[in-house]
Order: C-alpha cells, then sequence, then structure tokens
C-alpha cells in the first residue's frame, strides 16, 4: 500500500513542480531541510561504462517491471489527455519521462519524503515567482535575474517581491505553494438504471447508489498531523 500511494503522490508532485511553477529552473538546487535524508534510501542504477545499453521494451508482464508500467501509463496518459486542458497550445514534440522505484522501510520514512517534496516544491515556485517577475516587469533578461537572486534566501525573495512588485508571497494560492496532493476518496454515485421485472411488461426506473474510490485533488500542507490525522486511511493496513 505505501508503494501505491506514494507513486500516486508522486506522479502528482512531479507534474505539478513542471506545469505550475511558472517557469524553468535555474541555479536551483533541492530544498535543504530536515527531510532530506530520505535520498539516502535511492539506490544508484548508473549503468557501467564501456558496455552496450540495450534498452527492452515489453507489452506484458508488467506485474514484473514496477517502473516501466508507471512511466510507460504517466507519458501515454499525459499525451491522452494534453488536449483537455491544453486545447490551444499544441503539443510539440513527444515528451518522455524518466523515474525509479525507491523503497522507504516505515510510515514516518514516507512522510518525510512527501514532506521534503512539498517543501522543494514550495522552494523552487517561490524562486521562480521573483524569478519571472524580474524578467517581465523588470525587463532584466534571465542570465541578469538568475545573478540578482544568486544567494539569496527565502526572507530576501519574499522582501522582493513585496517592496518591487508588491506582491505578498503568502497571499500567493496553495496550489502553486503547495503542490497537488492526490488521494483515493470514497464517492457516492447515483446513477438511474433502467430494470425489468420477469412480471412487468415494461422497464422501470430505478435509483442506484453506488460507492466508489476517486482521485481527489487536494491543496494542502501534509508537513504537519493535521492531513495525516484527517485522512488516516491513507496508511492503513487494510486500505
Amino acid at each position: 500500500m505505501w508503494a501505491s500511494f506514494a507513486a500516486q503522490v508522486l506522479c502528482c508532485s512531479s507534474s505539478v513542480s513542471v506545469t505550475w511553477s511558472r517557469g524553468v529552473r535555474l541555479g536551483v538546487t533541492m530544498a535543504k531541510s530536515k527531510f532530506e535524508y530520505v535520498r539516502s534510501f535511492e539506490v544508484d542504477d548508473s549503468c557501467l561504462p564501456h558496455c552496450w545499453v540495450v534498452v527492452r521494451l515489453d507489452g506484458r508482464n508488467f506485474h514484473r517491471k514496477f517502473m516501466t508500467l508507471v512511466a510507460s501509463q504517466f507519458a501515454s496518459s499525459y499525451v491522452f489527455y494534453w488536449r483537455d486542458y491544453f486545447e490551444d497550445q499544441p503539443l510539440l514534440y513527444p515528451p518522455g519521462f524518466d523515474g525509479r522505484v525507491v523503497v522507504y522501510p516505515s510510515n514516518q520514512t514516507l512522510k518525510d519524503y512527501l514532506s521534503w517534496r512539498q517543501a522543494d516544491c514550495h522552494i523552487n515556485n517561490l524562486y521562480n515567482t521573483v524569478f519571472w517577475a524580474l524578467v517581465q516587469q523588470s525587463g532584466l533578461t534571465p542570465a541578469q535575474a538568475q545573478e540578482r537572486l544568486k544567494g539569496t534566501l527565502a526572507a530576501d525573495k519574499n522582501e522582493i517581491l513585496f517592496t518591487e512588485f508588491h506582491i505578498n508571497y503568502n497571499n500567493e494560492p496553495q496550489m502553486y505553494k503547495k503542490g497537488t496532493v492526490l488521494i483515493w476518496q470514497k464517492v457516492d454515485e447515483v446513477v438511474i438504471k433502467e430494470m425489468k421485472l420477469p412480471t412487468e411488461e415494461e422497464a422501470q426506473e430505478t435509483t442506484v447508489t453506488r460507492t466508489r474510490n476517486r482521485p481527489m485533488p487536494l491543496y494542502c500542507d501534509i508537513m504537519g498531523d493535521a492531513f495525516w490525522k484527517e485522512h488516516p486511511e491513507i496508511l492503513e493496513e487494510e486500505s
């Protein structure tokens, strides 16, 4: 269960950091926080030097190659649903996605990993918000904006936004600051079905209520305990 939930959130986090970050990341390192230790669980999977590299693509047995399934499904879905979200923007080239499977041994480690990703989302968005304000409103070139922000802390970036552009970063939408978290949530669906009993000549309309799991987007803080207390089913074994 841990792996499946992490995959849901990771796909979402990766997508949001690209789609909603309002630009490219220039000269930005990963967020430095107490959650960064989770990187030590990543296993180096570099290819051996001076060797032929063969990539094999299969259309079956995906249950034995978990990462290939996630990467291929995400890439195909990305293309399939593109026009639903970007009607006037054609897809200019075929996208590709990298991925890795990381195994985390406990609920707390998983929570720390997701907290790390959310902290990184905040750091990147703050940087990009200031960066593009400098480029689009102050007329700086991207190189000049990058140089202006070199070595600045979060407090410095907030000060630039407030004093030069009258932007209070605290008032920015949560979707940008926190990213998007997808969770499975039970939803009652009411459908009308036509049912015909053997003793009746005509079918009768009947209202049927079904409970289904639907992905639900949330824009909230997942670093504290409030989120996990509100959704205890995420980490329950039977879920």
